[in-house]
């Protein structure tokens, strides 16, 4: 098997980040987060660096469809309303995509139905299906009580999947948001990995995450749909500068009598983790992983 490289993670701490590409920032409604109200009650809060506690989750959404094949973005705004997360992670997300969603912004739509902000980072941007039509977008998204100080869409090693004989390259579609809470600030990624039983591109796509983390100071969290469990050969690298939040979760693929744990929550060494667990819904065809954190005190 032939062990690929990132074609531009050593070019990256050059470049900078480059410009922002904050593609699709959606400022809904912010609420007051649960998390954030329970930070005057956690223990230290009176000390000099109190923890702040975040709840986030990670869900891939199967474009709204459930296990059932079925279309309902009502009862996937309503499995992630159930999560009561302050930021969730979200993948496969259309975006005036095709017929399978009824060419729907779910990004735009479950920001609203749920009264979040919402940013959506695509991996395709496509031109539209008809004359008068928007353009088709799929990626990943990132829904939060507060409006984020940042956003970003990052590139990462991919293997399209819209166009014949792909050949490995930089792609968008590994989102960054950085969100303050309660005198804190915390960047928060959500990814989605590359599904082929070829390990090659994901072990890219690790390094070029890593490359990406090792550029932002303080907490961090790292939500997504890792396509491999986290004791495969390729995710190895991951496992330092950041954490497996739930070790002993439980499966969450397929939805119905899962038997792969491929939907991580990850944390930075400064983040603690009180409490993970998966749902069991099967409004998609992965489980929702949720996970409570304190984050460090750490001034903007």
């Amino acid at each position: 098997m032939q062990l690929l490289r990132s074609p531009f993670a050593r070019a990256r701490r050059a470049a900078r980040r480059g410009p922002a590409a904050a593609l699709a920032l959606t400022a809904v409604l912010g609420l007051a987060s649960p998390g954030a109200a329970a930070a005057d009650r956690a223990p230290g809060a009176g000390s000099a660096l109190p923890r702040v506690p975040l709840r986030v989750a990670t869900y891939n959404i199967h474009a709204g469809a459930g296990e059932d094949d079925v279309f309902d973005l009502d009862r996937t705004a309503a499995a992630i309303r159930d999560l009561d997360a302050d930021v969730i992670a979200l993948q496969e997300v259309d975006v005036h995509w095709g017929a399978r969603s009824g060419f729907t912004d779910e990004a735009r739509e479950l920001a609203e139905r749920l009264r979040l902000h919402v940013f959506f980072a695509p991996i395709y941007d496509l031109p539209p299906a008809t004359a008068d039509g928007d353009r088709r977008r799929f990626g990943v998204a990132i829904l939060s009580r507060r409006p984020p100080h940042d956003a970003r869409n990052h590139e990462i090693t991919r293997l399209s999947t819209q166009t014949p004989h792909p050949v490995p390259a930089p792609a968008p579609g590994f989102a960054e948001v950085t969100l303050g809470v309660r005198g804190t600030r915390v960047h928060v990624y959500a990814t989605h990995l590359d599904y082929r039983a070829d390990p090659s591109v994901r072990r890219a796509q690790v390094d070029d995450m890593l490359a990406v983390l090792a550029e932002d100071p303080g907490p961090k969290v790292l939500l997504g749909d890792f396509n491999a469990e986290p004791s495969a050969p390729e995710l190895a690298r991951l496992w330092g500068p950041l954490a497996d939040a739930a070790p002993n979760g439980g499966k969450t693929y397929p939805a119905v009598d899962p038997v792969r744990r491929i939907d991580l929550v990850t944390v930075s060494p400064d983040v603690t983790v009180t409490g993970a667990h998966e749902s069991g819904t099967t409004a998609s065809d992965h489980r929702p992983v949720v996970a409570d954190l304190l984050l460090r005190h750490r001034a903007p």
